[in-house]
């Protein structure tokens, strides 16, 4: 499992939480943690895209 797979499924487990609550404030803690992974994900598959990217680069110099 990659980097941004484990952030995602995080974020799933923080939704699933959310869901199963009915406090809002910790509904609110939830989603927010959620969507935190979710933006720590992203930034880990445009990582490796860079990275993938510039080595692809390298090899064509």
């Amino acid at each position: 499992m990659s980097i941004s797979e484990t952030y995602r499924a995080n974020a799933a487990e923080q939704r699933a939480l959310a869901a199963g609550t009915s406090l809002a404030n910790r509904k609110a803690m939830h989603e927010r943690s959620a969507e935190t992974w979710d933006a720590m994900a992203l930034s880990a598959e445009q990582n490796a895209a860079l990275t993938a990217a510039n080595a692809a680069a390298k090899v064509g110099v």
